[in-house]
C-alpha cells in the first residue's frame, strides 16, 4: 500500500507541476496587456524624479504663467492648495486607521 500511495503522490505532483506551468504561461500572456500602462507609469515616475531633481524649472514655469496669466495662475494655485489639503487630510485619516 505504501508503493500505491507513493505513485498517487507522484501523479499528484506531476499534475500540479503541469498546472503551475500552464498558469505561468497564462499569466505571461495576460501580463502583456499591462505592458503599455506600465510603460506610462515608468515614464510618469521618471518625470517625477526629474522634477524632484530640477525643481527650479517647475518654479520658473509657474512664475512665467503667473506673470503672463495671473488669473489662471491664481485659479490653479487655489486648486493645488485644495488638492494638497485634501491629501494631508487623507494622510491623517490613514494614520488614524
Amino acid at each position: 500500500m505504501n508503493g500505491q500511495r507513493a505513485d498517487t503522490l507522484r501523479q499528484r505532483q506531476l499534475a500540479l507541476l503541469l498546472r503551475s506551468e500552464l498558469l505561468r504561461q497564462r499569466l505571461g500572456m495576460e501580463a502583456q496587456a499591462l505592458k503599455v500602462p506600465m510603460a506610462w507609469a515608468d515614464r510618469a515616475r521618471a518625470g517625477w524624479l526629474w522634477v524632484q531633481a530640477h525643481p527650479q524649472w517647475l518654479l520658473a514655469g509657474a512664475a512665467t504663467v503667473a506673470l503672463l496669466r495671473p488669473r489662471r495662475a491664481l485659479r490653479w494655485g487655489l486648486r493645488l492648495l485644495w488638492a494638497w489639503r485634501g491629501l494631508q487630510r487623507l494622510q491623517q485619516l490613514r494614520k488614524r486607521i
